[in-house]
């Protein structure tokens, strides 16, 4: 039977007081998504700082890289991959770690864009994920017709769902696991809950211990 922990992803980077604020208003996370690089106006990088920080509290890193703004084209995937790996490489993130790919809602996104992605990945050392809105936009189409053209996309790639929404809580009364999926076999093993906290400019997450394993 499938476990699930609570975590928190942020665009801000982690710091004492974000982190007391998320452990005041809710409890500890036993992870935190964090982005790989800066993006003006988006998100901050993940710092050497942040990781000393994290894992000194025993908090588990979700990589997510997001210097991308459209995920389509078989050479774009694979270029999303191989920079992602060069990021984590640099941050010390270990073979075998999960990185998951920042696909929004509003992105084009196509198959030959997840097949380049999951297929360079695997070449790196790395583990494939994909963050993905499986009922706005054309994610779930993309994914099962890559699926069905190489069935190693699902047997590789854990995805990371954002719907549906649900209220923000803390891992004492978390929702029960139940994240949309894409109508195709697929590990969603990640459910992003529950987004722009107020208090905390963090998101909440429930994750199945199956991914939370290969964390960094």
């Amino acid at each position: 039977m499938a476990t699930y922990v609570w975590g928190v992803d942020s665009a801000s980077p982690v710091d004492e007081k974000l982190l007391s604020c998320v452990t005041e208003q809710f409890g500890k996370p036993r992870f935190w998504g964090r982005y790989l690089t800066t993006i003006q106006g988006v998100a901050s990088g993940l710092s050497k700082g942040e990781i000393s920080l994290l894992h000194r509290q025993g908090i588990r890193i979700l990589p997510i890289y997001n210097e991308f703004r459209a995920a389509t084209g078989y050479e774009n995937g694979k270029k999303t991959a191989q920079e992602a790996a060069q990021q984590a490489r640099r941050l010390g993130i270990p073979r075998g770690t999960f990185l998951f790919s920042n696909v929004e809602r509003f992105f084009a996104v196509d198959t030959l864009w997840i097949l380049g992605w999951v297929n360079t990945i695997r070449t790196t050392g790395y583990k494939s994920g994909i963050y993905h809105d499986p009922v706005q936009g054309g994610f779930s189409a993309a994914f099962c017709e890559a699926v069905r053209r190489d069935y190693r996309v699902t047997s590789e790639t854990a995805l990371w769902s954002a719907e549906p929404q649900r209220p923000a809580s803390g891992p004492d009364a978390p929702p029960i696991y139940a994240p949309k999926k894409p109508h195709c076999s697929a590990n969603v093993w990640a459910w992003q809950y529950s987004r722009d906290v107020q208090g905390c400019p963090v998101d909440t997450n429930l994750m199945d211990t199956r991914l939370f394993g290969q964390l960094f």
